[in-house]
């Protein structure tokens, strides 16, 4: 009888299982890389929508140069399949163990006679690190709605970038930086973008940095003022300062001098 159990258990030992894992993005990693979606099951429901799926529209150039509103993110998915999520870190960890560290999460509570109700905030930021760029802000009970909400939002709000080379100290022609300095304001928070020569890199705050990255840009110098420790001020600063690249009226000898460039180069 022993000889025979001992059998039984051999042959379960030596049974294979297969278990499929499935493997979510880190939250905490903050870097998402963004699929390809399944147009047959998006059904759009603007009219914006629909020309982009029937590909009477496929440049999202010519939807952000007319001024019309993205409500819909599957349009950003179809138009420019390449791009990256990255969320930023606004938050801060609490506790005795890591206590400070920056986290993506922003969490908040709220008092009420039930007990403490926890809010968590954070914002994403999308680019395809060639003249597109978009940041959204979502906010939610719980973390993963949260992400959702603002990666959506941030699709729906992609601008598009003006990149040039407008430093003295360089003659390059690649549009590497930016042509000329602006400054964009949050609150109290203020900063200012300056053109650097090629080589200098990203002198900017680190979230900052990341924004400005998805947009293309390689090289800048920066300087801030104000309540530079609110991150989510100084984050709108930024995009504030971005928005008005594309807003100064140039010259058509300016645009050749500064190698301006609005938008996709590559491809």
């Amino acid at each position: 009888m022993n000889e025979e159990e001992n059998i039984v258990v051999d042959a379960e030992e030596t049974q294979e299982v297969t278990v499929e894992v499935i493997e979510e993005p880190e939250i905490a990693a903050g870097k998402v890389e963004k699929g390809q979606i399944d147009v047959s099951k998006w059904n759009p429901k603007t009219e914006l929508g629909r020309n982009v799926k029937s590909g009477k529209v496929a440049d999202i150039g010519t939807i952000l140069d007319a001024g019309m509103k993205i409500l819909e993110p599957e349009i950003v998915d179809m138009l420019l399949p390449n791009m990256e999520v990255e969320l930023l870190l606004i938050g801060q960890s609490k506790g005795k163990f890591g206590g400070g560290q920056r986290r993506v999460f922003r969490q908040t509570q709220k008092k009420t006679a039930e007990g403490n109700k926890p809010h968590f905030a954070t914002i994403a930021v999308v680019g395809n690190g060639d003249g597109y760029v978009g940041v959204g802000y979502g906010k939610s009970k719980e973390t993963v709605p949260a992400r959702e909400k603002a990666i959506r939002n941030a699709k729906m709000a992609v601008i598009k970038v003006r990149r040039g080379s407008g430093s003295w100290e360089d003659a390059r022609t690649e549009p590497n930086s930016i042509p000329f300095a602006v400054t964009g304001k949050c609150g109290s928070s203020i900063i200012t973008l300056i053109p650097a020569p090629k080589g200098t890199g990203l002198i900017i705050e680190s979230q900052c940095a990341k924004i400005l990255k998805a947009a293309g840009i390689k090289d800048i110098w920066s300087l801030t003022r104000g309540q530079t420790n609110t991150k989510m001020n100084l984050i709108a600063a930024c995009v504030s300062a971005l928005r008005k690249l594309s807003e100064m009226k140039i010259r058509a000898d300016h645009k050749e001098s500064l190698s301006i460039r609005e938008g996709r180069i590559a491809g």
